[in-house]
């Protein structure tokens, strides 16, 4: 009876709206509200001039694409670090359905697919192992050393706008900064960054107050508040489907509230309200039932299961280990070890990358060199790297195996 009442709730837009859409098609009287690809702005307007055939955000998706670290997605945990089961999500395939959401909502409000799907794709390229309790010990290792912060949507600009100087367009950028998915709104209004400049005033008072965040980063483009709401589309519905994977908890245990509970019925019926509340408008909006419901469904993944024992046990293992791998390696890189991974697997990786760049890698502070090599870290690396560092240490990860 629960499955046959849920499966029923899946909206459609209204007739009203859908003729409407369909005949700004025909007719091609649509809002123009898309991003313009010849309006891209890049540090460096000589290189990567558009073409025909690689438009300005087509160029910055295949960079994004082409980045050595962009692999590494495949073996960075989402919620459910410490199992082994090819069936849970990796970031891998969270970055592809949140650029699948967000370009079907985009399609429909005649936005740039292209720019869209550039964010999505770099969204979380500087994300830590093991989800976000690795970014949060991450985070205070650096602070306690420098000052500093450390927050993933900003290091995902430094892997591609420092570590990788790939001149990505500042639009692609500030998508990725503001892309932050912990906070939802009813409405998203875009608010337009005009320069680099200014850009990189954001970027350094985020370093210094994570607060910065949340106060000054905002998508200066529709195709950004597309994205950011998608976010968290993604990983509403997907996360529970993980979690009844990983037997921590069971669809009945949901509120089947207007968004339903189902991962389907969660993309549906809010992809549906978006586009019907904003076509043709110069911001991205739900209705207040929608997002009350998405509310209470993000409140109910925390308590149900974010903040579930289970899920985080083993993390209490890994901050330690985490610690002593930053200091080790901050060890090395002060003493000039060439044969430590700090030099080997890392410096030398990212040199091998020939870019221009402003100075040398190698000069970089070394904390952030620390903090750039260790983020980039998939899990199971991390875990590799920690015995290979301390052999007689008796910390190690006990995975929920198969069987």
């Amino acid at each position: 009876d629960f499955m046959a009442k849920s499966q029923l709730r899946y909206e459609n837009l209204s007739a009203e709206m859908e003729q409407r859409i369909l005949d700004d098609r025909v007719n091609g009287t649509f809002e123009k509200l898309s991003f313009k690809d010849e309006n891209a702005i890049r540090r460096n307007a000589n290189r990567d001039k558009p073409s025909v055939i690689r438009p300005a955000f087509a160029r910055d998706i295949d960079k994004i694409m082409h980045c050595p670290y962009y692999n590494r997605y495949a073996d960075k945990t989402q919620v459910f670090s410490f199992y082994k089961n090819d069936d849970l999500s990796r970031r891998s395939l969270h970055v592809q359905l949140v650029s699948r959401i967000a370009r079907t909502i985009g399609k429909a409000l005649n936005l740039n697919l292209d720019l869209i799907e550039a964010i999505a794709l770099g969204h979380d390229i500087g994300h830590t192992p093991f989800g976000h309790a690795g970014e949060s010990f991450l985070d205070e290792l650096l602070f306690s050393h420098t000052g500093r912060r450390f927050s993933h949507n900003i290091h995902s600009v430094r892997v591609l706008d420092k570590i990788f100087p790939y001149n990505i367009s500042l639009q692609t950028l500030n998508g990725i900064a503001a892309h932050d998915g912990e906070m939802e709104l009813c409405e998203y209004h875009p608010k337009p960054i005009e320069s680099f400049e200014e850009f990189d005033k954001q970027i350094e008072a985020c370093y210094i107050d994570k607060e910065n965040v949340k106060k000054l980063l905002t998508p200066s483009t529709l195709e950004g508040c597309v994205m950011r709401i998608s976010d968290i589309i993604a990983y509403l519905g997907k996360d529970r489907q993980d979690a009844e994977k990983a037997n921590i908890v069971n669809n009945r245990d949901f509120d089947d509230g207007t968004i339903g509970v189902y991962n389907a019925q969660i993309i549906n019926n809010l992809i549906t309200n978006i586009v019907e509340n904003s076509y043709g408008k110069p911001y991205i909006k739900m209705d207040q039932e929608h997002f009350d419901a998405l509310r209470k469904a993000k409140s109910d993944n925390y308590s149900l299961i974010y903040k579930q024992e289970k899920v985080g046990e083993a993390y209490n293992t890994i901050k330690p280990m985490m610690a002593e791998i930053y200091e080790k390696l901050l060890d090395d890189l002060s003493k000039g070890d060439k044969s430590s991974p700090i030099f080997t697997h890392h410096i030398d990786y990212v040199n091998q990358a020939h870019y221009t760049r402003e100075k040398p890698y190698e000069e970089t502070e070394p904390n952030q060199i620390v903090v750039d090599y260790i983020a980039s870290m998939t899990d199971d690396y991390f875990v590799d790297l920690y015995a290979h560092l301390f052999l007689d240490s008796d910390k190690k990860i006990i995975y929920k195996g198969y069987f």
